[in-house]
């Protein structure tokens, strides 16, 4: 596991790579994430090698590729990261393979990249899925400031904490909540209280070191235990800024025992935001998974009467709740958040999704939690 001073390191060298390498804000990698196709033949600058790296990575993880695919790519930009010149001097003379964590496409990048070319690899991903995601939802995700679901490799993600939140910066967010999750979670390393206390001390390492205009913030995708109980300490839930609630285990329980047990964790003080409620997966490399049964109405009352957002779950393989619910959580006064529930840096802009469908059924952003500043949001999440 990652210490502090291991994140600390490796983010120095990240904000303070030198121009071309370092990546301007709105962008990933050095490249517009929506924005203009490179190609070999481009008129802009092109990108220094790890900026290179990195945009190769993104664009396979927001195009969901195998994970296998991404590692490469990011552990190269990890191995060349602290080099500086030292790169250029090993692709001068022939010794760039000899560093850990670099093969032939690896190199290939590295290199087109110091001779100040575009690599092949990255100028074809850009053409194939280098545009946007979806029509529409431009207006939503234009008025995000932040994304209150994310995920690193201290639990189930595939990247460090500091790669997410460097990434977030990038794509022009002012924060970005990190969500690992909670211990019953054991299929996917969910955090004990210690653990947990320890990932808190890296967050504040990365925050000490990040531009004062972004932040990363403390949370937790704690799950909704059999009773709506939470599953983590109410002396950790209180060091938290924000706290998503989600139901991950017995999706098929009784209709009436899943409306309590839901409606419990909706009123528990802790609960800010009510995390992809009925777990259905429509699409994937999981399969399929049919939503869970409960009374939304119920449901959704008890969010509009708390103050708990209804989250608006981003990844293709989940678009939930299913629209006929997002209809009635709208109509039943509630709040949402809009969430990319990213496991790597490049599932981030998986939000686009979620903002075209809010703007499909005309949601106001204003009820969208994650418009608002970051002040305004630590203030809501607070328990009253």
């Amino acid at each position: 596991m990652d210490n502090v001073v291991d994140v600390w390191t490796r983010l120095r060298a990240l904000w303070t790579s030198p121009s071309p390498d370092r990546a301007r804000p709105g962008t990933v990698g050095g490249a517009g994430h929506n924005g203009p196709v490179a190609t070999s033949e481009t008129t802009e600058a092109p990108p220094g090698p790890v900026q290179a790296l990195r945009r190769i990575a993104f664009l396979l993880e927001r195009s969901r590729a195998e994970t296998y695919k991404v590692k490469a790519f990011r552990a190269a930009a990890a191995t060349i990261l602290p080099l500086g010149e030292e790169v250029v001097t090993r692709v001068e003379a022939g010794t760039l393979r000899e560093l850990p964590g670099i093969g032939a496409s690896t190199a290939e990048v590295i290199e087109a990249a110091v001779q100040g070319r575009v690599p092949r690899r990255l100028a074809q991903l850009e053409q194939e899925v280098g545009g946007p995601l979806v029509e529409g939802g431009e207006q939503v995700r234009a008025a995000l400031r932040g994304d209150l679901h994310s995920h690193s490799d201290w639990s189930d993600g595939g990247s460090p904490i500091e790669e997410m939140a460097f990434t977030a910066m990038e794509l022009g967010h002012d924060y970005l909540v990190l969500t690992d999750h909670s211990p019953r979670l054991t299929v996917a390393n969910g955090l004990s209280a210690a653990r947990l206390a320890r990932q808190l001390e890296v967050v504040d390492a990365v925050n000490e070191h990040l531009d004062g205009g972004f932040r990363l913030l403390r949370g937790i995708e704690v799950d909704i235990l059999d009773d709506g109980s939470l599953d983590q300490t109410e002396e950790m839930l209180a060091r938290l800024d924000v706290r998503v609630a989600s139901v991950h285990s017995k999706l098929k329980m009784d209709r009436d025992a899943m409306t309590r047990r839901m409606v419990a964790a909706v009123h528990d003080p802790w609960t800010n935001v009510l995390g992809h409620c009925t777990g259905r997966l429509v699409t994937g490399n999981r399969g399929t998974r049919a939503q869970s049964e409960f009374d939304a109405e119920a449901v959704f009352a008890a969010c509009a009467e708390t103050g708990t957002a209804v989250e608006i779950n981003s990844r293709p393989e989940r678009r939930d709740p299913p629209t006929r619910l997002l209809q009635q959580a709208i109509d039943a006064g509630c709040l949402f958040s809009i969430d990319s529930d990213a496991h790597a840096p490049g599932q981030l802009d998986f939000q686009v999704y979620g903002c075209a469908r809010a703007e499909e059924l005309g949601l106001d952003p204003e009820r969208i939690v994650n418009t608002w500043t970051t002040e305004r949001l630590l203030d809501w999440a607070r328990p009253a």
